[in-house]
């Protein structure tokens, strides 16, 4: 399936593209960031132009999400319920609510891009609970920039190398988690300092 869908980057591109991570982010099994790579690779032959190529795939995700939301905000936990009967959903649904429940906008952004596999269960659950439409909107923009501009970009830079910029795409992937982690647990720090120095 995943050669039969890259084989259709040029014909159908930043269609194909919108369109694959728009399912991607309503836990559809489809390869979104390997398309991002391909279309990337596209883009530096100068089938595609990067640019848009970013923003179909960015408007995909976006609207995604946003579908996602809106089905958790409407169908409410009666929603959630249905979904979670699976067990393997069922645990990612209370993954992403204890994820929500600590972390709320931050849990938005990071599940678009660094916790991927979890962020279509982060949207059912932003809507379920009703977090704040403008807030899930700007966290998810965020981090679906981050996805979306890591992987084309990628892509682009490696051409047709698709092997070397997944493996590159790990790699950062990995870099921006640990450094995620130090700037949090610098943040702590700090805030544990500050609160000291005030006793």
């Amino acid at each position: 399936m995943t050669d039969g869908l890259l084989a259709l980057i040029p014909v159908w591109g930043l269609w194909l593209l919108a369109g694959t991570t728009l399912a991607s982010c309503l836990a559809l099994p489809i390869p979104a960031s390997l398309m991002m790579l391909t279309a990337g690779g596209f883009a530096a032959a100068g089938d595609l132009v990067l640019w848009q190529t970013m923003a179909a795939a960015l408007t995909g995700a976006v609207a995604g999400d946003q579908i996602g939301y809106a089905a958790g905000r409407h169908g409410g936990r009666r929603l959630l319920a249905l979904v979670g009967r699976d067990g393997t959903r069922a645990v990612a649904l209370d993954k992403a609510a204890a994820l929500m429940a600590a972390r709320g906008g931050l849990a938005v952004f990071l599940t678009r891009w660094l916790f991927s596999p979890l962020g279509p269960w982060v949207n059912l659950t932003a809507g379920s609970l009703r977090y704040p439409w403008a807030r899930f909107t700007l966290w998810g923009i965020a981090g679906e920039a981050v996805w979306c501009g890591l992987y084309t970009g990628l892509g682009h830079v490696f051409g047709g190398n698709i092997q070397a910029a997944s493996a590159l795409a790990g790699s950062v992937l990995g870099f921006l988690a640990a450094a995620a982690v130090a700037l949090g647990l610098g943040l702590w720090l700090l805030a544990v300092i500050r609160k000291e120095r005030s006793r």
